[in-house]
């Protein structure tokens, strides 16, 4: 795939039949690059969290997800009166890192210990 960005990302919505849509204004590229390799690998994700159509918790997976071509799974949850819905056109994907080192490095720890996998295989494939 080519580097994913926005046109990328819009193209893989339009084209899935499981839309949801985002209540986040802006999502980091560099988050759903980690978490598309890490599909593309074989690697599970918890569920994302939804109300009604949309996301609640699960942004950059649901992206990632799409972009892979995988399903991933939906739990029920609930909005709050400041939960605001954006049109994915709107949505902005920055190229910013939003996460640290350790960060990257305990989710890198969680994802191996939810997929039961030695931590070496996700940073093998995150290389």
């Amino acid at each position: 795939m080519d580097k994913i960005n926005k046109e990328i990302i819009l193209k893989a919505i339009g084209k899935s039949d499981f839309i949801l849509k985002s209540t986040h204004k802006k999502l980091c590229l560099p988050i759903i690059n980690r978490i598309y390799t890490k599909m593309m690998n074989g690697i599970k994700f918890d569920d994302i969290k939804v109300c009604d159509t949309l996301i609640i918790d699960g942004h950059h997976r649901y992206v990632s997800s799409l972009l892979a071509n995988i399903k991933i799974d939906e739990a029920k949850s609930s909005k709050t009166s400041a939960t605001i819905e954006y049109n994915w056109t709107d949505v902005e994907f920055v190229e910013e890192e939003w996460d640290t080192e350790d960060k990257i490095k305990r989710l890198n720890e969680l994802d191996a210990e939810f997929n039961n996998i030695p931590l070496e295989k996700i940073i093998e494939i995150t290389k």
